[in-house]
């Protein structure tokens, strides 16, 4: 229901819509394994041991021997909260009573929209953990990066690594997205993925194994001294990278503040009162780590180069 002009937003409300609005235009965040975790609350440069989904091996059945008994492989692995993801802004008295969703416009979309870009930055980082690649000249690769055929080649190279063919995705970046929409691939739209920041990231259709979407988050590097440089997208299985959010610690003193939870995201919202300049300030932030489980699930797909 809609709050009338004369509610006050509070901390509660601020960070239900926000996290609501986070998880909605989050793209990688959406992509990858995550740890779902939200019990232990942390800080900046915590380090938390995250279990890697269990791995089996498919046995062939010998009556006379009866059934072999596996151990759940499941692995873990040490992830470093290094990223706290921070939006502050300063709002006048009249700003706090406007309606939830008035607010949420002006304020908290912009706000999220950040934070969510900032995120799948940092998860698009680990790219330079991934050695294997395709869509460049010569070597083993078949086709060029701007064709979508280029992801015959990350199916065949994730495929010899034995990686499932389930959960695979492959993001692009700005010039890549725009040849591939020019093949005649695109031209009969189906949907893809479940969320609208998935939904307005997707390319239109599964494509050789993969679901595909593009980012502005991709952006070609700025040149360096004589080099040419390359936009790169990546291919890859959801247990390849992760991301893993921990709640923060509420600050001792702090009488407006909470942290909202939801599907293993989670926020932060602080709200202070600057006396000089009569205006409230909102403090909204998130702490989580990345990290790169296994190189081996992901392919490069290397774009033009640019001289």
């Amino acid at each position: 229901m809609p709050l009338g002009n004369n509610t006050l937003l509070t901390p509660d409300l601020i960070a239900k819509q926000a996290l609501a609005t986070l998880y909605e235009t989050c793209v990688m965040a959406q992509l990858v394994h995550r740890d779902l975790d939200t019990e232990f609350a942390g800080k900046q440069g915590d380090t938390v041991t995250v279990r890697k989904p269990a791995v089996f091996v498919a046995d062939e059945y010998d009556r006379s021997q009866g059934i072999n008994v596996q151990n759940a492989v499941e692995g873990a692995i040490p992830v470093t909260l290094n990223h706290l993801a921070d939006v502050s802004f300063t709002v006048t008295s009249e700003e706090m009573t406007l309606e939830v969703e008035d607010f949420g416009v002006q304020f908290l979309n912009p706000a999220m929209e950040a934070i969510s870009q900032k995120i799948d930055r940092d998860l698009l980082e680990l790219r330079n953990d991934i050695v294997q690649e395709v869509g460049v000249v010569g070597g083993a690769n078949i086709h060029a990066w701007d064709v979508p055929q280029v992801a015959i080649d990350a199916d065949r190279v994730l495929n010899e690594r034995n990686v499932p063919p389930s959960q695979r995705s492959l993001v692009t970046g700005p010039q890549t997205k725009a040849h591939w929409l020019s093949d005649p691939l695109f031209h009969q739209v189906d949907t893809s993925g479940t969320t609208d920041g998935l939904r307005e990231a997707s390319l239109g259709r599964r494509i050789f194994g993969f679901d595909a979407f593009g980012t502005q988050n991709i952006k070609v590097p700025a040149q360096t001294s004589g080099n040419s440089t390359t936009e790169v997208g990546v291919a890859f299985h959801r247990t390849a990278l992760c991301l893993v959010m921990r709640p923060l610690v509420l600050p001792q003193g702090a009488a407006r503040a909470t942290v909202a939870n939801y599907k293993g995201f989670s926020l932060r919202v602080v709200m202070d009162y600057d006396i000089d300049l009569k205006q409230d300030i909102i403090s909204i932030d998130c702490l989580y780590g990345t990290k790169t489980l296994d190189p081996h699930r992901a392919v490069l797909v290397k774009g033009p180069d640019v001289t």
